[in-house]
């Protein structure tokens, strides 16, 4: 069971900030990704659509032999992570729930900002978390999808992103926010640009670092940890996409801290 592959999905490359984040804390993993990228993005699509999407990405992970699965979408976590729980006999981490308890550990305020899809601040499954873990917590959210273009175009460093986010993040004058959730995984590879906008008085909570630490408890509780050294080949780190395999590459090496010789491409429809 150990030394089975961990299975991780996105709709399409802001995942691979979760996955380096897996990577970095849980080195003895072996990895199965898959990128969604013929049906991005899931934050404008309706639950329905993104449920159904995020069941046919798991049924094809199954196939693959993997031994939990990290929802590394916030859309996806937001609107569709208890039908995947209820629906299939595997462990299942996703993203929201461990951003929203890093937020509200370290909110002075009790106001919290949430940049995010729209998909996944109208789910209202942030407010609904951190209000269990504090009923006075106010959050105050900003949908931003540009931010996911500009990074998937590669516009990482640009003046451009920088004059987005100071249109955005406009939005949380006068709130006085002292926590600001980056609520799409997208986000964490403009975290710079985030936060030198926001201000040094926002702390920035980056779901795919506290992801990553649940997904390692998870595996310790239940004794599921692979602990032995592995070789760093194509069977450690497996990529899988619905579309445009080279344009996943590029962007993969640019945010991974290892080498991507390449990845597959399948007819997700077909799960």
């Amino acid at each position: 069971m150990s030394r089975r592959p961990i299975g991780v999905f996105d709709s399409g490359v802001g995942g691979l900030t979760v996955l380096k984040e897996l990577i970095r804390r849980l080195p003895n993993e072996r990895y199965v990704y898959f990128g969604d990228m013929a049906r991005a993005p899931y934050g404008t699509k309706s639950k329905e659509t993104v449920t159904r999407f995020s069941k046919q990405i798991v049924r094809f992970l199954q196939t693959l032999d993997v031994k939990a699965i990290v929802v590394a979408c916030n859309t996806a976590s937001a609107v569709a992570l208890k039908a995947i729980e209820d629906g299939f006999d595997l462990p299942v981490i996703g993203v929201v729930k461990p951003g929203a308890k890093a937020a509200a550990d370290a909110t002075k305020t009790g106001r919290i900002g949430l940049i995010a899809t729209e998909a996944s601040i109208s789910s209202g499954i942030y407010e609904e978390y951190l209000n269990k873990y504090n009923p006075d917590i106010k959050l105050i959210g900003k949908a931003c999808p540009l931010f996911v273009s500009l990074v998937e175009e590669g516009c990482i460093e640009d003046p451009v992103t920088t004059e987005i986010a100071r249109r955005y993040l406009s939005a949380f004058k006068g709130t006085d926010i002292d926590t600001l959730i980056m609520g799409c995984t997208h986000f964490p590879m403009i975290e710079d640009t985030i936060q030198r906008v926001a201000g040094d008085h926002v702390r920035l909570v980056n779901p795919a670092f506290e992801t990553a630490k649940s997904t390692q408890q998870m595996l310790e509780e239940r004794d599921m940890k692979n602990d032995n050294e592995i070789p760093v080949d194509e069977e450690a780190y497996r990529f899988y996409v619905s579309d445009s395999p080279e344009r996943f590459r590029r962007i993969a090496n640019l945010f991974l801290p290892l080498s991507i010789a390449g990845a597959r491409q399948i007819s997700i429809e077909e799960y």
